[in-house]
């Protein structure tokens, strides 16, 4: 009984593994789920404000 079932040991088997069908579709939705996860966080995140970096205040023109 050689052909064990067991999971794959080397990263090509693992590859081997997640492209074959039912996996697949597991792994795409999970990618799918981790890309939109960290797009949301990212742009959520506040950007750093520095008092060199503000834009200088609005005057009235002088006339």
């Amino acid at each position: 009984m050689s052909n064990d079932a067991g999971p794959p040991r080397t990263f090509k088997g693992l590859l081997r593994w997640a492209t074959t069908p039912p996996q697949a579709w597991g792994v795409y939705l999970l990618a799918v789920l981790l890309v939109w996860l960290l797009s949301f966080y990212a742009g959520m995140l506040k950007p750093k404000k520095t008092p060199d970096a503000s834009p200088p205040t609005v005057t009235a023109p002088k006339g």
